[in-house]
């Protein structure tokens, strides 16, 4: 019989092998110190039309009414940073978030996750439990934190000290008793830079973010027509936005990702500005079949072209 340091060294170990950058455990339990921030939150209509967000409140803040005897929630990060030769150029042309280059990461992410469980099914015995991957009620980022993967910082993202922020995280929720982590110090500091950087304002105060007023709400989630005030806000970001991100100090850290998943489309790089404003149905289903943008669907992605065409002259 392992006991139960064995157990969770041996889920970490299998995490790493399965790629994951970090892997956390904290205690299934309530998340007393979110309950009144979500709540406020969504009283003061942060999330827009993201309705989904004021649904299963109390499965948001306890992963005991998700899984059934819930003892540990074990938090993992997947970077998904891109080489320098697959990024997307600053200027020039538009602009997709990073996280959307490759294979949508839900599916890749649930792939390891299943494997992960099934293995400690194998190693340790019977264990309930499930996978979560940015899909149903769980605080991602608040479970992380005290699994002390990192701190989450003023631009409300999670940030991991050797590595800066672009990754994913994701869960297993299991009724098994592990060695718990505990969380880490905050290292924002009196930094600003991604308050002073949201072209949208959408960072309100440090640690808070009103989601309805970021580009990523209004170019993924947004179904009705992009506000005349946001006009020239975007930038050339067509699809999501990376700059709280990319002005973050701490992602001077990051190193590129090893997942061949996330290797963008090899099309995409090459897309000019006119590629992008003629783009056809058939071009959008070759280029996204497999990726997050397909959330947006081509009509979606149509609209923030032409919005942020109005306001921008790209050079093809």
């Amino acid at each position: 019989m392992l006991n139960k340091a064995q157990t969770t060294y041996l889920i970490k170990q299998k995490a790493q092998e399965l790629g994951f950058m970090y892997c956390g455990v904290s205690k299934a339990d309530f998340l007393e110190e979110e309950a009144p921030r979500l709540e406020s939150w969504l009283k003061q209509n942060m999330h827009g039309q993201m309705h989904y967000m004021e649904n299963h409140f109390d499965k948001r803040l306890d992963p005991r009414l998700l899984v059934e005897g819930a003892k540990s929630v074990v938090s993992l990060l997947l970077n998904y940073f891109p080489e320098k030769d697959s990024q997307q150029p600053n200027e020039g042309t538009y602009k997709v978030s990073k996280y959307a280059y490759g294979t949508d990461y839900h599916f890749v992410i649930k792939d390891k996750l299943k494997t992960l469980l099934q293995y400690i099914n194998e190693e340790v015995g019977e264990v309930g439990g499930r996978c979560f991957v940015d899909s149903a009620p769980v605080l991602d980022k608040a479970w992380a934190k005290k699994s002390g993967l990192g701190w989450v910082g003023k631009n409300s993202n999670l940030i991991t000290p050797q590595v800066g922020s672009f990754y994913f995280i994701a869960e297993l929720i299991i009724d098994l008793e592990l060695e718990y982590d505990g969380p880490i110090k905050d290292y924002c500091g009196s930094c600003t830079r991604c308050l002073d950087a949201c072209p949208t304002d959408a960072i309100v105060a440090p640690y808070v973010v009103d989601g309805s007023k970021c580009i990523s709400y209004f170019t993924i989630e947004l179904k009705d027509q992009l506000p005349q005030e946001m006009n020239g806000k975007f930038g050339n970001w067509i699809f999501g936005c990376d700059i709280c991100q990319d002005v973050c100090p701490w992602n001077r850290f990051s190193k590129p990702h090893k997942e061949p998943a996330f290797e963008p489309h090899p099309q995409l790089k090459e897309m000019k500005t006119s590629d992008w404003e003629e783009i056809t149905q058939e071009v959008f289903s070759q280029l996204f079949k497999k990726s997050a943008v397909k959330r947006t669907g081509y009509k979606g992605l149509l609209r923030n072209i032409q919005f942020v065409e109005q306001t921008t002259d790209p050079q093809a």
